[in-house]
């Protein structure tokens, strides 16, 4: 709902973001005294945060007419209630944006827990999920992602977007398998022009909103459930999975030309990681099929191609506090020939066959883990793109944290995946106080 005008909303928002930052002496002297919730006689148990956090442009944006791509101050409520036969979960955000000029709230848990039997545990009900073994790089977790709110600069949680869902474990010892029933198909959430602008291949341009980009989501039938399984255990010290999925991508890539909307095209995938010790760190591999199933053969442009994806990572400590952790990820993508032969646009626009991946991050832990700095890279050699992502983060107390950062793209050509946000390059600022 409309609230106020976005310069009350954006002045409140700073304001709330200074009282924050001027709050550490205060926080790091303050005593609380004993809290009545936490005695250990109480079934329920709460606590959250506040969050002030906003992010400025590097440069300005022709298609987007605003300097900022985050600005807001965030509620979180979170409780849990233990019972004899299960946990009761609930987590809840309300957000005042000043970049949508609102107010919103959102549901990230609303889930019941319980164990039927010995050897089987159920969740029911709003959750985020996720499973692999990558570095901010998906192969196998095909649960939704909020690339919107990570590209934009908020917390690297708020990149997994929650799933109304059921999830069954059963746990054999040797071999374990969960199973997860998503009734109604949940998206990503994809860049949409409303703050961060995004390359149009139909119009041969980056784009912003109005209008916003929308997409035609699957029935709720029950054909169009998502399913996903993992098959996991351990082989001495090496943890294996095996994976399958039949859903849908969580792009819409698709296009109904009759409606003329964007869709998302259905998605059968197969696929398995490997992850253990090596040489005193840890290396993880992990592969996915992912099988376009209305066209299989490759020459409908409306639709994605199938695709082979190959994930394989390294991070080991390379001294005290430091870490450094690198990953190579290759998109085969299939039929290109039949791709290119149908592709409707540009040919500069067209994918190549094959896109190659490399990441590096570099992490140095100081004054007892109350500061730490990182560094993710990304670079594609292929697409001649990348994406850099400093942080500093400094826990001033144990109720107090600051974060800062930068999401910095940059590329060769406007049509490739980190090339297109390069105008969207920004540096952040989080104060969160936890209670």
């Amino acid at each position: 709902m409309k609230a106020w005008s976005k310069t009350k909303e954006r002045a409140y928002v700073t304001t709330v973001l200074i009282l924050l930052l001027s709050a550490a002496p205060l926080a790091a002297q303050d005593d609380w005294g004993d809290d009545p919730w936490s005695e250990e006689a109480s079934a329920f148990s709460w606590y959250g945060f506040v969050e002030g956090a906003s992010a400025w442009r590097t440069q300005g944006n022709p298609a987007i007419d605003d300097d900022m791509t985050l600005q807001e101050v965030r509620l979180q409520l979170e409780g849990e209630y233990l019972a004899d036969w299960g946990t009761l979960s609930l987590k809840a955000d309300g957000v005042a944006d000043g970049i949508e000029d609102e107010l919103t709230g959102e549901v990230r848990e609303a889930l019941v827990s319980f164990s039927p039997a010995e050897r089987l545990d159920v969740r029911l009900g709003r959750q985020v999920l996720t499973w692999g073994t990558g570095d901010l790089l998906f192969v196998n977790d095909l649960f939704p992602k909020d690339w919107q709110s990570f590209l934009a600069g908020r917390d690297d949680e708020y990149l997994k977007a929650p799933s109304d869902a059921a999830r069954f474990s059963w746990y054999g010892g040797v071999v374990n398998l969960d199973a997860v029933v998503t009734p109604r198909f949940e998206p990503d959430r994809y860049v949409d022009g409303s703050r961060l602008s995004y390359y149009d291949t139909s119009r041969g341009a980056i784009v912003g909103a109005p209008p916003t980009l929308t997409a035609d989501q699957p029935s709720r039938t029950a054909d169009n459930a998502e399913l996903a399984l993992r098959l996991h255990g351990l082989a001495g010290a090496q943890e294996w999975a095996l994976y399958g999925y039949r859903g849908f991508f969580g792009q819409p890539t698709a296009f109904d030309p009759e409606r003329g909307v964007a869709t998302f095209a259905r998605l059968n995938s197969l696929g398995a990681s490997l992850r253990g010790p090596l040489k005193g760190g840890i290396y993880h591999l992990e592969t996915a099929w992912y099988d376009s199933v209305d066209d299989r053969g490759g020459s409908d442009p409306n639709v994605p191609n199938s695709e082979l994806r190959l994930l394989g990572g390294y991070e080991r400590e390379m001294a005290t506090n430091f870490t450094v952790g690198t990953q190579y990820y290759l998109d085969w993508l299939q039929d290109h020939d039949a791709y290119e032969e149908s592709f409707p646009f540009a040919a500069e626009d067209q994918r190549d066959e094959l896109r190659h991946l490399v990441t590096l991050r570099l992490t140095y832990r100081m004054l007892r883990d109350n500061l730490i700095l990182g560094v993710m890279n990304f670079y594609s050699p292929s697409d001649e793109d990348a994406f850099i992502r400093p942080t500093v983060t400094w826990r001033y107390s144990d109720n107090l944290q600051f974060n800062a950062g930068a999401n910095l793209f940059s590329g060769q050509q406007d049509g490739t995946f980190y090339g297109q946000f390069e105008e969207n390059s920004s540096v952040f600022l989080r104060a969160r106080h936890s209670f």
